[in-house]
């Protein structure tokens, strides 16, 4: 079926420019299609691996992957994190104390979470040091009044590095109590690019302590884990051998929701481009039947001269799958690089336009992030090329079909 001959007229059928340009066109626009379909599946692919990177990066490396609590806080984090740390999926673990409040600076005021960490021990258990812009996390083991702001909220407030503020804290419970209320100052500014700058503080671990109904405890201890996606078996084992006031959340708890939207995005989407590509390759199915169409008297005077049926199949098979490869290989060049330049496109375009496309009150992340996979470029790629073969068989075996005597009557 496959020869030279078959291959040599087959590529010829296929890039040939002369004869009935109605065919000519169908057959260029049937590589167009291809190659818009392969090279915007490779971005999308691309597209919604990056936001799978920046939730486990970024997210996920200044967020809790896993969490210890108990309900009247811990007096002990040193035996609790000894304990934790036993467990050999356990990289590093610190304490924290969590509050829920106020910041204000004049007139302007902004809901924060507020964290209080030990920095020597924060460090180690997440990786919130790398997104500072002045690196000086460490000031908040020996400044009370020290806070780290999230960048979305400092801009909320209107406030910049060396700024004072007003925390105000809620006493816990009911009744005539006034709020807590405690002087802060900014010392860094926390960049992530991500939904954690909207709310986001981190002050001192003690200080914090004396503002929760709890003084002296800790609200809990946040966890580093090896395996992301063991989080909830791993919790589980760790608070098996833990006292029964103290529990565990995981990850999957806080952003699963968002983690589990992002795959099944990826999956919806992958689904409808790949019937894209569907599409695009039994466009192949109209071109090569005009071509047999077109091309009926020739097929007729090489079947006199000896070309057997498996001959003629060859030749449309090689023509389909000419077009298929061309359209796969444009479309992964194009594919891979508008995955590598998007990012820096659509910022150089925000920047242009003084438009912001993504914002993190919206989206995990407030700028867009890609991240190309071999193996994706190879699924989709091995698909288009699958698909194209398949959709050049009915024309070559139609056009095998086709008898002389019928074909030459009206020569």
């Amino acid at each position: 079926m496959f020869n030279r001959f078959t291959l040599t007229l087959g590529r010829r059928y296929a890039t040939a420019r002369q004869g009935s340009h109605l065919v000519s066109f169908i057959s260029r626009m049937s590589v167009i299609g291809l190659v818009i379909s392969v090279a915007l599946l490779i971005l999308v692919m691309a597209i919604m691996n990056g936001f799978d990177r920046e939730l486990r990066e970024r997210i996920l490396q200044v967020m809790p992957q896993g969490t210890l609590y108990s309900r009247e806080g811990i007096r002990d984090p040193g035996a609790v994190m000894a304990q934790a740390l036993q467990h050999p999926e356990v990289i590093a673990a610190a304490p924290f104390v969590s509050l829920q409040g106020l910041l204000a600076k004049g007139k302007e005021v902004a809901p924060v979470g507020l964290f209080g960490i030990v920095p020597e021990l924060e460090v180690k258990a997440s990786g919130v040091d790398q997104y500072l812009t002045h690196h000086r996390l460490n000031e908040l083991g020996d400044n009370a009044h020290a806070v780290v702001l999230g960048s979305t909220l400092a801009k909320s407030i209107g406030t910049e590095v060396g700024d004072r503020l007003t925390l105000v804290i809620p006493r816990a419970g009911a009744g005539r109590d006034s709020p807590s209320v405690w002087a802060l100052e900014v010392v860094d500014i926390l960049v992530t690019g991500t939904e954690i700058d909207n709310n986001l503080a981190l002050m001192n671990m003690s200080a914090a302590s004396k503002l929760t109904a709890y003084p002296g405890s800790v609200s809990g201890v946040r966890l580093k884990l090896h395996d992301l996606f063991r989080a909830p078996t791993t919790m589980y084992e760790i608070t098996a051998n833990l006292p029964a006031t103290v529990y565990g959340r995981d990850w999957t708890r806080s952003h699963g929701n968002l983690y589990q939207a992002i795959h099944m995005s990826k999956k919806l989407v992958g689904l409808l481009l790949i019937l894209l590509i569907g599409i695009a390759a039994f466009n192949l199915v109209t071109t090569l039947i005009m071509v047999v169409v077109d091309k009926e008297a020739d097929i007729a005077i090489l079947r006199t001269q000896g070309a057997s049926s498996a001959d003629i199949i060859g030749i449309f098979l090689v023509q389909g799958g000419y077009i298929g490869v061309t359209g796969t290989f444009i479309g992964v060049i194009l594919g891979v690089i508008f995955s590598y330049t998007v990012t820096s496109a659509v910022a150089g375009l925000e920047r242009l336009t003084g438009f912001q496309f993504l914002h993190s009150d919206v989206y995990p992340v407030s700028y867009l992030p890609s991240e190309l996979l071999l193996s994706d470029v190879a699924y989709i790629a091995g698909a288009a090329l699958v698909l194209s073969f398949i959709a050049s068989v009915y024309p070559a075996w139609r056009a095998a079909r086709i008898l002389p005597a019928e074909a030459l009557r009206h020569e």
